[in-house]
């Protein structure tokens, strides 16, 4: 009898191993399955409009040399996507549409085993303007414009934000956008930075009549930012925005040497309006004379007079000029973001 119980003991066992090991088994395989196969690869990234917000729902098409490469998926309310599994050593591109934006397509993409590809210029811009006239207002289209503009720097350092290089399809500034592209001049990094630089040459010069050392450097620092301060803000936003004028240079490109150099060195004489027609450009002549003006408030008393406001005058006037010639011929291959 005890023999016999023991051998039901062995028999019963094994049932309970066999009953255990198929469910560990699945449970495994499951896990297995949802992770990306690491002899493959994987694509992601994050689909983006110009002002740097998620494009949710845009349609995300991955194109091989196959029907059979071919995938589709949407992006996630994050603007989020990612295309696993993907046959190592093939070419691949990715095109990128969304409802109210240009299309875009990637340039060619080949992933190793195992990696994980995360792109990250997925950057959507406004579709043309007959397309967008319909969706948004001049003024949400002059500020999506203005923003694109926001970005413009040569060699990726000095702003260039008041140049519009496709004026045909500029939308005009409002008096808010106007007095915002002033302050956001005023405050960037370069033209303190410019600003210093500037004093420092002065310095060396002698001139204005500060003192030497290290207050005198810091009155002409505070007197030449000032001079830009005002300047820009009168001529960039208060004048622009009474008169209804547009600040911003716009950029010919096309036609003869000799039209673009008129071009040019008119700007700070003729400007558009802000209904589109070119007119006197009252804001830029008004404002560097009103500069020069106010600066007889804190210049030392050698530097004041009507005289010397004339030859401020005339000589912001004349660089005004010379940066238009530069902005018309030099610029646009070094400044980066150059679209609109």
């Amino acid at each position: 009898m005890a023999a016999e119980g023991l051998a039901i003991q062995f028999d019963d066992l094994p049932a309970v191993q066999v009953g255990v090991t198929p469910v560990t088994t699945s449970a495994a395989v499951a896990q297995q399955s949802s992770a990306p196969d690491p002899r493959t690869g994987t694509i992601s990234g994050t689909v983006t409009d110009v002002n740097g917000d998620a494009v949710p729902a845009a349609t995300v098409v991955l194109e091989g040399p196959s029907p059979s490469d071919r995938r589709t998926v949407t992006t996630n309310d994050n603007g989020f996507f990612q295309l696993k599994n993907l046959n190592p050593g093939t070419r691949f591109h990715i095109a990128v549409t969304a409802n109210g934006f240009a299309d875009w397509t990637s340039r060619e993409i080949i992933v190793q085993p195992g990696q994980v590809l995360d792109l990250t210029d997925v950057n959507l811009q406004i579709a043309t303007l007959v397309t967008t006239v319909f969706a948004v207002s001049s003024e949400q289209l002059a500020t999506q414009q203005l923003r694109v503009e926001e970005k413009q720097r040569v060699f990726g350092v000095i702003p260039a934000f008041y140049v519009v290089y496709n004026h045909d399809a500029a939308a005009p500034l409002t008096t808010k956008l106007k007095f915002e592209l002033a302050l956001r001049t005023s405050v960037d990094p370069f033209t303190f930075f410019g600003s210093g630089f500037l004093a420092g040459i002065d310095q060396a010069a002698g001139t204005p009549k500060y003192v030497q050392g290290a207050k005198g450097y810091g009155e002409r620092l505070g007197a030449i930012y000032t001079n830009g301060f005002t300047n820009i803000l009168i001529s960039g936003a208060v004048l622009p925005s009474l008169l209804h004028q547009d600040p911003r240079y716009f950029y010919q490109g096309t036609g003869t040497k000799k039209s673009r150099i008129l071009h040019a060195l008119s700007s700070p004489f003729i400007c558009k309006g802000d209904n589109g027609r070119w007119q006197p450009n009252y804001s830029s002549m008004g404002g560097d004379l009103a500069s020069s003006a106010i600066s007889n408030t804190y210049y030392p008393a050698a530097n004041r007079g009507l005289g010397l406001v004339l030859q401020s005058t005339l000589v912001t006037t004349g660089a005004r000029m010379a940066d238009s010639l530069i902005k018309e011929f030099v610029l646009r291959k070094l400044t980066h973001n150059s679209k609109f």
